[in-house]
């Protein structure tokens, strides 16, 4: 697939701006494991093949298993993950999909109960941040 543009080539200062921010969210304190699944799931959730395979590379190399990848997408039926995680994916979720969920407040308030008030933020940045 060929890319229509280069977007380091066209907005240089944007791009690194944006990683700046990746890499600021990368030194949060979330668990690597935790920020590859949600990119990893944000990424299945927009449809893009491109990000989905390289999220899911950048998560087997820290550790993930191909199991919890695979099962990724069906994550409420699956018992591979944790009470956080399913939060933070839950959120995810609707942060992705704000258009029609609206970030309801159960949501909000799990996600709540999981992670403090700045890694709530920090997670609702990692999720706009692979939105961008």
């Amino acid at each position: 697939m060929k890319p229509r543009m280069n977007f380091y080539q066209a907005a240089p200062d944007t791009i690194r701006a944006l990683s700046a921010l990746e890499s600021q969210i990368q030194s949060s304190g979330l668990e690597q494991s935790l920020i590859e699944l949600v990119k990893t799931r944000a990424s299945q959730i927009n449809g893009c093949a491109f990000c989905i395979n390289m999220h899911s590379q950048d998560a087997r190399k820290r550790g993930e298993t191909e199991q919890r990848l695979y099962l990724l997408d069906a994550w409420r039926e699956a018992p591979l993950y944790t009470d956080r995680e399913r939060a933070a994916l839950a959120w995810t979720e609707a942060v992705t999909l704000i258009s029609e969920t609206r970030a309801p407040d159960d949501v909000y308030n799990e996600v709540r109960s999981h992670f403090s008030e700045a890694e709530t933020v920090n997670l609702t940045m990692l999720i706009a941040t692979i939105n961008a």
